[in-house]
């Protein structure tokens, strides 16, 4: 099969065709109409075969990582997802592993209703290069940068829980039968938190999705706000599942440096605080205070009421053992 004959047979048809798209897949460019209200949020994030991902995982779960990725990005703007681009190199083309590939791209783009409007593909070592756009208010979006000392200090969800999947296929960890497709699905099938952005935009001060791990990310934020945090680690959110088999010092230590949550960090002031717990909670979405931010440059870290010491740094591409 030759690329061309591979785009139109897997990747041309699909349950999304949107007006806005003037030219999709077939051409040198797509071409996407936006009205003078809104602006676009562009975003690119590569998987790579043996970094992000075991090379025997599911197709399927690689399709819709591939995807999630990115629109958590998008989510973290308090944008609106719209299209995305697919650059994908493989060692060859094995017609089963790319029709299970692009089902789990297109159960999650359907279900968020986004176009895939072009890309590239190409004979090499497996790898998945996904650009997302989506729109936000020409006067109303999120960013890093807008956060100030006295705000407070959100998470969705639960954290870690992925982290410690990656530990248990890893064979770091034994991991209670009861617990293993429960982790396993939050590691290989994430849920970007689009609603959560949408709704965080009228109350946040800032946000970031939660990928290389909550201090990095926190960290993030404060150097883009020029602030500081005190951050309550008994109020960081885990799971059973994760306590439970490493205990809670431990498990705070693995939430705050294992990534793959793509859970929204947020910071939301005073002032903001009941409006947005209302809209959030009229909303179904699970959501923690642990902590606020404060004026100097540092993030300080407590553990029942007590000062502790946290060896936390997030994870960093590029840098290994």
């Amino acid at each position: 099969m030759k690329e061309f004959d591979l785009i139109k047979r897997y990747f041309a048809e699909q349950p999304v065709q949107r007006k806005d798209v003037l030219l999709g897949i077939g051409d040198d460019c797509a071409i996407v109409v936006a009205d003078d209200k809104h602006h676009i949020a562009i975003t690119t994030d590569t998987l790579v075969s043996g970094v992000h991902f075991f090379e025997d995982t599911d197709p399927r779960a690689i399709g819709h990582k591939s995807i999630a990725v990115s629109l958590s990005d998008l989510a973290a703007m308090g944008a609106e997802p719209s299209w995305i681009s697919l650059a994908i190199s493989m060692p060859s083309i094995d017609e089963d592993w790319v029709e299970q590939f692009c089902a789990g791209v297109f159960e999650l783009s359907e279900y968020y209703n986004v176009q895939l409007i072009g890309g590239d593909t190409t004979s090499g070592p497996l790898s998945i290069t996904v650009t997302a756009q989506g729109l936000t208010p020409v006067d109303k979006r999120l960013t890093r940068a807008g956060a100030n000392a006295g705000d407070w200090i959100y998470v969705t969800g639960e954290i870690g829980d992925a982290a410690l999947a990656l530990q248990y296929l890893l064979k770091n960890v034994a991991v209670e039968e009861v617990y293993r497709d429960q982790l396993l699905t939050k590691l290989h099938y994430p849920k970007p938190k689009v609603l959560a952005g949408q709704l965080l935009k009228e109350y946040a001060s800032s946000a970031i999705d939660l990928s290389d791990g909550l201090i990095g990310d926190l960290n993030h934020i404060c150097q883009a706000s020029n602030v500081g945090a005190n951050l309550v680690l008994d109020s960081i959110p885990l799971s059973q599942a994760l306590v439970e088999t490493l205990g809670l010092e431990q498990g705070v230590k693995l939430a705050l440096n294992g990534g793959d949550d793509y859970e929204l960090l947020f910071t939301v002031s005073e002032d903001n605080k009941v409006g947005m717990e209302t809209a959030l909670n009229n909303a179904n979405v699970k959501h923690t205070c642990i902590g606020q931010l404060n004026g100097n440059d540092k993030i300080t870290t407590t553990l029942d009421n007590q000062p502790i010491q946290i060896d936390a740094k997030g994870f960093e591409h590029f840098l290994h053992d």
